[in-house]
């Protein structure tokens, strides 16, 4: 938990005063914290486990926007602006979530001149990761898109292990193919390929990264 902005802006006494005035959420794989189009009234740190945010289109299709782990937060737009929700909020894996309400953050942010710094930066760093999202759809191919997003949640979820870096990222194939914006079948041909290429090694939704440079080089 100290590794979310929120926290480690604080010192240890306001930290513990601010977990005590927040509120836990367990959640299973498949439980929805919040929909696209909820009112917003609080923000959230994850304590454990794994949340995707993602967005619906008007014809049914999904759009995955991001995968969060511990020590992140999500929810805080509806701090600055206090309208609907414009993602769902869905474990995908066994979760524990910490909620702080608006009302409750207003007064740390009027008592803490860090606090709201720490969360311009959250901000700004969510800002700068979507737009080099949106650069990957245009300008990277599938194949890359795919080595990038393994990278990526290999930084998050990732651990050593004797021949490579198992990546736990507990997302099914639809989900990574939304994920990187492509189909399902595109991204398994490129899996299978990366594969074949002795890059990785498929697991139940895990991935062992056999030879990380090799992705790095494919992701540019």
């Amino acid at each position: 938990m100290r590794r979310a902005p929120l926290m480690a802006a604080l010192n240890d006494e306001d930290a513990e005063a601010l977990l005590a005035q927040m509120t836990p959420h367990r959640m299973e794989r498949g439980d929805i914290l919040f929909r696209e189009g909820d009112r917003g009234d609080s923000l959230y740190v994850i304590a454990e486990g794994k949340i995707k945010l993602g967005r619906t289109s008007a014809d049914g299709r999904e759009n995955l926007v991001a995968i969060l782990g511990p020590g992140e937060m999500f929810g805080e737009l509806s701090l600055f602006d206090p309208g609907p929700r414009t993602m769902t909020a869905t474990a995908v894996a066994e979760s524990e979530v910490l909620g702080l309400g608006n009302d409750s953050l207003s007064r740390i942010l009027g008592g803490s001149p860090e606090v709201p710094k720490a969360l311009l930066a959250a901000l700004a760093k969510r800002l700068r990761r979507t737009n080099e999202h949106l650069a990957d759809l245009v300008f990277t191919d599938v194949p890359g898109r795919v080595a990038k997003a393994l990278l990526e949640l290999s930084d998050r979820f990732g651990r050593p292990v004797d021949g490579g870096l198992l990546v736990a990222h507990d997302l099914t194939q639809e989900e990574l193919a939304q994920l990187v914006g492509a189909s399902r079948e595109t991204v398994n041909k490129a899996l299978a390929d990366f594969a074949t290429r002795g890059w990785i090694k498929l697991e139940a939704r895990a991935v062992l990264l056999l030879d990380v440079e090799r992705l790095r080089r494919r992701a540019r």
